[in-house]
């Protein structure tokens, strides 16, 4: 039976073609979504802003019936509520954020005006605990999620420039920050709640993006060992046609799974499937037309790396019959 190859073997792209005109788009793009996010701000979730959480029990139902309830509650006014199956069907956590941090008493009456109307329309409520996050710890969660964001980066940077070279973790740091700020950007623009689930998908991305770099520069220093006279444009443009079809079926598979729980998958966990589809996206463009053009920029040549063979080192290997330099 013959395979299936979604990238044929011969598949040459000229990608560094169009290095200036895409990182001319993409810069604008990580403007526009920093402004978004100073001008149109993050819609801030429970996690981040404060709220309460109230943990309910339908007693005599074999499942809770969360979209009357969430009715019933979008009706009192208090924005909309996050609802969420906890353990068995029956169980739910309802998250409200805070009507007004400051005042006390109006968080009491959210509290017991949400109590009153499911104990009056679901005799079997039983109401199990009301939490709070207050806005000291939601501050100290937004700022742990960030700093772990930042110092999930830098060490990706560094591990880069360990293995590699200095200019690549430059070119792997600007790619994580490309993906990222596009990412926020998003939520900006859309106003999708922004809670600790998307700090866990932006350090997914971080993560699938940083894996994507490392397998087309493993290819790029290859290649710089093979080819020591090739244009660095046409050695870049080789590494990435020769690991397309990795990354081709690699995204392809991941986004099957997450194109599913976008149309079919639960409410609750669609901001963060969103991220990471809409991340990927940009971590694949990213590893491609970002973080392997920047080394042209950065003054790399197929031969940086390369250790200087002296006279007396070549005649000694052509001696042992070792081979002759491959030239492009």
């Amino acid at each position: 039976m013959r395979l299936l190859k979604l990238v044929p073997d011969n598949t040459n792209i000229h990608f560094l073609r169009w290095r200036v005109p895409f990182y001319v788009v993409s810069i604008f793009l990580m403007v526009a979504s920093v402004a978004l996010a100073f001008t149109n701000g993050l819609n801030l979730g429970v996690d981040f802003i404060g709220g309460q959480t109230i943990r309910v029990t339908f007693v005599d139902s074999a499942t809770a019936p969360i979209a009357q309830v969430r009715e019933e509650i979008d009706q009192l006014d208090y924005g909309e509520p996050i609802i969420q199956q906890v353990g068995a069907p029956n169980k739910i956590a309802i998250r409200m954020k805070l009507p007004d941090a400051e005042d006390t008493s109006l968080t009491d009456q959210m509290v017991r005006e949400i109590r009153g109307v499911i104990e009056e329309n679901h005799p079997d409520a039983r109401i199990d605990g009301v939490e709070s996050v207050s806005g000291k710890v939601s501050d100290e969660l937004f700022r742990s999620g960030m700093i772990a964001l930042g110092l999930a980066m830098l060490g990706i940077s560094i591990y880069i420039w360990m293995r590699f070279e200095w200019q690549f973790g430059v070119g792997a740091l600007f790619a994580l920050v490309h993906d990222v700020t596009l990412t926020v950007g998003l939520f900006a623009l859309t106003q999708m709640e922004f809670d600790l689930n998307i700090v866990a998908a932006l350090l997914t991305l971080i993560g699938y993006s940083l894996n994507d770099n490392i397998v087309v520069y493993d290819r790029v220093r290859e290649n710089m060992k093979k080819y020591r006279k090739m244009p660095l444009p046409e050695l870049l443009d080789l590494s990435v046609n020769e690991t397309l079809s990795r990354t081709v079926v690699t995204s392809g598979s991941v986004l099957i799974t997450l194109f599913a729980l976008l149309l079919l998958g639960p409410d609750v966990i669609f901001g963060f499937t969103a991220a990471i589809t809409f991340g990927i996206f940009v971590g694949t463009y990213s590893s491609i037309f970002m973080s392997t053009p920047i080394l042209i920029w950065l003054g790399v040549r197929s031969d940086s790396f390369v250790p200087t063979e002296t006279a007396l080192e070549r005649q000694e290997r052509i001696a042992r019959g070792g081979p002759a330099e491959i030239e492009s």
